[in-house]
């Protein structure tokens, strides 16, 4: 008998022997992965040119529908902390409706998500270059600042467990931390400030039964580590030539299940099929393990934004299926 999706992003997640490759791809049916979101934007409505997040960030878009950049911080004096008002994770309407999404989810593998997670919420709040002086000028302030965020989070991790624990498998979440050259803060200070609070956030989400999916752009090689060591499952990696796919692999295979494709920014856009093939062959080689280790990621937005043609993306895929490790049949 086949194993189901669950079970094949599972096993690959916990290196117990997939029978293929998981896919968690834009197309619903052919995906192995789900999403069921609760209601929290995050990043405010992207019908509107401007509009404000639930903790009441500025996004600015431009005429098009796109994300947005934040250009308004609630919380750029710290004069505003004391009459801030700070989301209730207990909000009965961020939860209403989200039973109705797991509709044709059966035999699937479940992810929930939390949109900027911690760091990336602070900036938000903060104003990026005020957060990076107030580890420095700023500490009782930035501490208050992260651990009402990191209450937050682990309200809403409690929220849905009590609602639907046995449907959710995963969480996922992005923190990006990465330049094209290295962390944004010093590796020290990581390890000091984030590291203590993010092995909080993990336990919890494992104390659900849940895996612990990060997304983060850039360079994390210095922070990689640590991430395994206090609990992260599946690392989402869209730029593996940044981090260094034999680099990465000698390290860390086996540690950690990678969910990646193709490099995003210099390989799908530029680079001709044979290039394309011999990348998703190298990152086989690798990443995956003889018993896990490996998801094929590629959505519809990172296809739109690089204006992909569908036969590059077609070719990747092949490429993969024609190395996949554990292929069966």
């Amino acid at each position: 008998m086949a194993m189901s999706s669950y079970e094949i992003v599972r096993r690959s997640i916990e290196f117990t022997g997939p029978e293929r490759l998981p896919l968690h791809i834009g197309n619903p049916q052919k995906s192995d992965v789900r999403t069921v979101r609760w209601n929290f934007i995050g990043e405010g409505d992207h019908n509107l040119k401007k509009s404000y997040d639930e903790w009441g960030c500025l996004w600015v878009r431009s005429g098009e529908q796109n994300m947005g950049q934040i250009k308004g911080h609630p919380l750029s004096s710290w004069h505003n902390l004391n009459t801030f008002h700070w989301p209730d994770p207990n909000n009965h309407t961020f939860f209403e409706g989200m039973e109705s999404r797991f509709a044709n989810c059966e035999g699937k593998y479940v992810i929930t998500t939390i949109f900027m997670l911690l760091f990336e919420r602070m900036w938000a709040l903060r104003g990026f270059e005020n957060l990076l002086a107030d580890f420095y000028l700023e500490r009782e302030n930035v501490d208050n600042l992260a651990d009402h965020i990191l209450e937050f989070d682990l309200g809403i991790i409690q929220n849905i467990s009590q609602r639907f624990n046995k449907r959710i498998h995963g969480l996922l979440f992005s923190e990006d931390w990465g330049t094209q050259q290295g962390l944004m803060i010093k590796p020290q200070l990581w390890k000091d400030f984030f590291k203590p609070r993010y092995q909080k956030l993990f336990n919890a989400i494992h104390e659900k039964g849940w895996h612990v999916w990060m997304h983060s752009d850039g360079r994390i090689n210095a922070i990689l580590g640590d991430l395994i060591e206090i609990g992260v499952d599946v690392i989402n990696i869209e730029q593996p030539n940044i981090v260094g796919i034999e680099e990465v692999g000698s390290q860390y295979r086996g540690q950690i299940c990678f969910e990646t494709s193709v490099d995003i920014q210099k390989t799908l856009p530029f680079k001709s099929p044979d290039e394309i093939r011999k990348e998703a062959h190298s990152l086989l080689q690798h990443w995956a393990h003889p018993c896990g280790g490996f998801i094929i990621e590629m959505h519809d937005d990172n296809i739109m934004a690089l204006g992909l043609a569908p036969e590059k993306i077609q070719i990747m895929m092949d490429a993969f299926s024609e190395a996949d490790p554990w292929k069966t049949r």
